[in-house]
């Protein structure tokens, strides 16, 4: 696949997956053996399912969670992206307890892509924002 179909592929897994939790959407665009590594896994997630339980997860602690991709680079079977999470703090998020309060978390992520789907994820972002909100809280 190109670069713009594979950057077109992890567009749509932020609107329909990410934010939606879409799980006829991740069926098609994330492999049953995805490995997924976040802050917010002690180890890599290894399967599709697993990222689908995590990812609702985030949602329960975030209910009124939001991507927003502000920029997607390509090259190769690679796509990296630069992202901003918004959503209040409502539910236990890994080790941070709820602080009731509106995060804005950004963050930057790699993907790999493999015959139209979602193969690798890496994802790195600015925890401090959820320290910090805890330590106010």
């Amino acid at each position: 696949m190109s670069s713009e179909q594979n950057k077109t592929i992890v567009r749509r897994y932020f609107a329909e997956v990410v934010n939606k939790v879409d799980r006829a959407a991740a069926a098609e665009l994330v492999a049953p053996d995805l490995v997924f590594a976040s802050p917010y896994t002690p180890e890599p997630v290894r399967d599709r399912e697993s990222f689908l339980g995590m990812l609702g997860a985030v949602h329960a602690a975030l209910p009124d969670f939001d991507l927003v991709d502000h920029d997607l680079v390509a090259e190769g079977d690679l796509v990296a992206s630069r992202w901003t999470v918004h959503g209040t703090h409502r539910g236990q998020l890994g080790p941070f307890a709820p602080t009731g309060k509106r995060l804005e978390i950004s963050g930057l992520s790699i993907y790999r892509v493999r015959d139209g789907q979602i193969v690798e994820g890496w994802v790195q972002d600015d925890t401090m924002q959820l320290l910090a909100a805890n330590a106010a809280a």
